[in-house]
């Protein structure tokens, strides 16, 4: 297992913002984006990084707030914001096409990152320009793409009230690996893990700013009708690889998505929860392979 010291180590820096972003790439070939899930970082994909860097161009990076990245404390995060250190990285890359491979929060920023490339991508000056990567493919894992169908764990309710800030102040691993073990399948999420977790989310006192990371969730229903009528007009290729034991966005959510998308492709990993990436990552890539085989 490749544990957050060495990923840290194996990773570079840019800067947005005056705030250092921490981002990783390895491999050639087309360029793979990985983003990552609330609240954890890059390291969620640390269990099939070489398997899709063995195919790809592959680039991790940490959100602002998030992992090993900078985490100021006075700073209005937003899902748009996101967005924006999205496309200041892939011009720090000069990175001009990419395929995006998205877990839950990810999933958010995912969906703005499509709605910008379906405005722009008629607009000779901007793809004379370069200004923003072709967007080829997208392959989604469980997460909040329909905020009607998104069932808030307790605790993510009371973080986003009023309550948040002073609950932020009794996180601890503890407490957070309680959450963990409801978002997981019947295997459920070992100590190893968790202590990896851990490690990424309280750099820079992370695990004090959940109830300002958690505005993802009002963000997903003020756009509600851009960020799901992206999904249903793009001719970009989508894929939902999901884990129906997911209490947040499992089986209820893939099913839903079946109904809203046209000509959806979904695939069911059974036994698996929020986490596929990490619960069953032979089939998550064997799943996502499958899913580019089908574009040639």
């Amino acid at each position: 297992m490749i544990t957050p010291r060495q990923w840290h180590a194996a990773g570079s820096h840019f800067t947005y913002k005056t705030h250092q972003i921490f981002y990783r790439t390895e491999g050639k070939g087309e360029t793979l984006v990985l983003i990552h899930e609330f609240p954890t970082s890059s390291w969620d994909w640390h269990k099939i990084w070489r398997q899709l860097a063995e195919k790809y161009r592959v680039i991790g990076f940490d959100m602002i707030g998030f992992g090993l990245s900078d985490k100021p404390r006075r700073y209005s995060y937003s899902i748009h914001d996101q967005a924006n250190l999205f496309e200041a990285l892939m011009n720090h890359l000069e990175i001009t096409q990419c395929h995006l491979l998205v877990h839950d929060y990810g999933n958010t920023v995912a969906q703005e990152i499509l709605a910008r490339w379906e405005e722009r991508k008629n607009e000779t000056q901007a793809l004379e320009s370069r200004s923003f990567p072709i967007i080829k493919s997208i392959c989604f894992l469980n997460g909040g793409l329909f905020p009607e169908m998104h069932r808030a764990l307790l605790v993510q309710k009371l973080m986003k009230s009023p309550l948040g800030v002073l609950l932020t102040k009794f996180n601890n691993k503890a407490r957070l690996k309680k959450s963990f073990e409801k978002l997981y399948g019947p295997k459920g999420i070992d100590d190893v893990e968790m202590d990896g977790f851990w490690e990424t989310i309280q750099y820079q006192n992370g695990h004090r700013l959940f109830h300002k990371l958690i505005h993802y969730i009002e963000d997903r229903r003020q756009n509600r009708e851009r960020w799901v009528g992206v999904l249903q007009q793009t001719s970009v290729p989508l894929r939902l690889i999901n884990g129906p034991e997911d209490p947040v966005s499992g089986r209820h959510l893939a099913d839903y998505y079946q109904q809203m998308i046209p000509n959806p492709d979904v695939v069911i990993i059974n036994g698996a929860g929020h986490y596929p990436q990490n619960e069953a990552p032979e089939e998550v890539v064997k799943h996502y392979f499958e899913f580019r085989q089908k574009q040639h």
